[in-house]
């Protein structure tokens, strides 16, 4: 299991960060050293940094303050990759440097300030204490922790505290609340359409889907060959001085925390996220619905946009990737499999599992339907694992914080869901290891879509495979000892070996959905002596990978 960190360092010498903040505010008659009293206080969390938020533009800039604090707290209930951190708190410091170059006053306690109680609540507590604000603002986070958190400030503090939703998103938690009233079932593929309805995006003059279908998934399942053409690799960002500065003070904060800091490039302010969706509309987009779900060794990124950390950060509204990727459609510089793909994942899919996450309310993660309770393996942590899939996408994220959909919900995930591991403990370590993660992100994708833990409300059916599936969609099988077409024996693939047992464990369980009839006749299939022996060679791989709970 991780290991706490050991403790943040004291700063030694002026920190260059803090030197252009002073610089910027000097004068001002809100500096945060100065003993003016502001109307507002306005909360900024780090999921927050869209400069075209009701909430900011609202403030006056003669009279409010913006607060911005970076605590362990945060990065510590869930061990956080060490890049997830540096990403979070490097766009935090580019952004208040930002608003004090456009006259905001910004109050910002560093993760290595003296006095630092290092948890949101300690923070916010000192700060309305030293400025004395007549109200306190936040916009809605992105977890319910911290709303509950919230809640607690509404109740105990001494000035009102006022809420507001976030613009960043097509809908609100009451619209698709609106939305999902009164269904049965909360289905994807009808969020879409209506949302595609609503927004009026892909639609000819009649109002139907452009192309005559609504969905182009067919078309987008192709697997990499010897004869594809790879793509170009993403613009990537070299640490400014600012960046460094946090690359270096998250390295002697966590010395020992989980990720590689050495390839730290991620796009920290907005011009640089414009840049990065230009760059994948340019590059990547025209191809990016073919090979979606290819994985190469050696390839993290493929025809991927990147584009999830920025847009989970609010560095990038997603209204704007929406019109880029339909604009490239009209200017006949990508086909319509790839940009529809893209507007699902983003108008539809991401829609859909915010609305998901505030809909299902707190009590969502404690789900267990499948009443999965294996350990996560100690090597989902490291990558020292000798199947050769999972070591390539563990060693892809301890690298870079990022894989792709399908190695998070085909590899990483397909495993988790077959052996049985407990479904609040893969979670975490998805929130913890993906620099894209956010509660309301991770939560249901890995709950509803990756663990079917929540009986279907997110996904219809459970996303296992065999071997043979990542076979199909990679050349991870040609490096690896195992055959994905065995289920037994010392050759047999592990995946193959838990699809069936994971089908045979869970069959009366699947009986009653449609979508798992062909899968359950395929079990039935097999001789009975067959299935004994996968279900031992599944318990003794368990007991080998370390996931049988003990």
């Amino acid at each position: 299991m991780p290991t706490s960190p050991r403790g943040t360092r004291r700063k030694t010498h002026p920190s260059p960060f803090r030197h252009q903040l002073d610089a910027l505010q000097t004068g001002h008659a809100l500096h945060p050293l100065s003993s003016a009293r502001p109307r507002r206080l306005h909360l900024v969390f780090g999921d927050q940094l869209d400069t075209q938020a009701p909430s900011l533009l609202d403030l006056d800039r003669s009279r409010d303050l913006l607060l911005l604090v970076e605590v362990r707290a945060e990065a510590e209930h869930v061990p956080s990759h060490r890049q997830r951190t540096a990403l979070f708190l490097s766009a935090m410091r580019h952004f208040a440097l930002e608003r004090a170059s456009e006259g905001f006053a910004v109050d910002y306690v560093a993760l290595d300030d003296a006095g630092n109680t290092q948890t949101f609540d300690g923070e916010l507590r000192r700060a309305v204490v030293r400025h004395q604000p007549a109200e306190l603002h936040v916009v809605r986070s992105g977890e319910w922790r911290v709303e509950q958190m919230v809640d607690h400030w509404a109740e105990t503090l001494a000035i009102p505290v006022k809420r507001h939703e976030p613009a960043h998103f097509y809908l609100t938690p009451s619209e698709f609340a609106g939305w999902a009233a009164g269904r049965k079932t909360t289905v994807l593929e009808y969020f879409y359409r209506w949302m595609r309805t609503r927004e009026q995006v892909l639609l000819d003059a009649s109002g139907q889907p452009v192309g005559g279908r609504w969905n182009f998934d067919p078309e987008n399942r192709e697997a990499v060959t010897s004869k594809t053409t790879l793509p170009q690799p993403p613009l990537r960002f070299p640490p400014d001085p600012v960046t460094q500065e946090v690359l270096d003070l998250v390295r002697a904060t966590w010395p020992d925390g989980y990720g590689d800091l050495a390839a730290f490039a991620w796009p920290v302010t907005r011009s640089q996220a414009q840049e990065a969706l230009d760059d994948f509309v340019t590059h990547r987009l025209a191809d990016f619905g073919r090979f979606q779900d290819a994985m190469v060794t050696g390839q993290p990124w493929m025809n991927h946009s990147l584009l999830s950390p920025l847009l989970n950060l609010q560095l990038l509204d997603p209204r704007q990737c929406v019109a880029a990727a339909v604009d490239a459609w009209n200017r006949g510089l990508a086909p319509l499999n790839s940009v529809e793909g893209f507007v699902r994942q983003i108008l539809g899919w991401r829609e859909f599992i915010r609305g998901i996450y505030w809909f299902a309310g707190p009590e969502y993660g404690s789900g267990n339907h499948l009443e999965s309770h294996g350990r996560l393996p100690d090597w989902y942590w490291t990558g020292d694992v000798d199947m050769n899939c999972l070591r390539q996408s563990l060693g892809e994220v301890l690298a870079h914080g990022y894989g792709h959909h399908i190695q998070r919900l085909m590899v990483t995930g397909n495993f988790a869901l077959t052996a049985g591991i407990q479904p609040r403990a893969i979670s975490d370590w998805y929130l913890a290891m993906y620099v894209d993660a956010v509660d309301w992100v991770t939560l249901p994708n890995t709950f509803g879509m990756v663990m079917h833990a929540d009986g279907g409300q997110v996904g219809t059916k459970p996303y296992a495979s065999t071997g043979k599936y990542i076979d199909r969609m990679s050349d991870y099988c040609d490096g690896c000892r195992y055959k994905p077409d065995q289920r037994t024996g010392p050759d047999a693939c592990p995946f193959t070996t838990f699809y069936w047992d994971f089908l045979a464990r869970n069959a009366d369980r699947f009986k009653r959905n449609p979508r798992m009839t062909l899968m359950l006749k395929s079990l039935e299939r097999l001789p009975e002596a067959e299935q004994t022996a996968i279900a031992q060679h599944a318990e003794a791989l368990r007991q080998r990978y370390g996931i049988t709970p003990g």
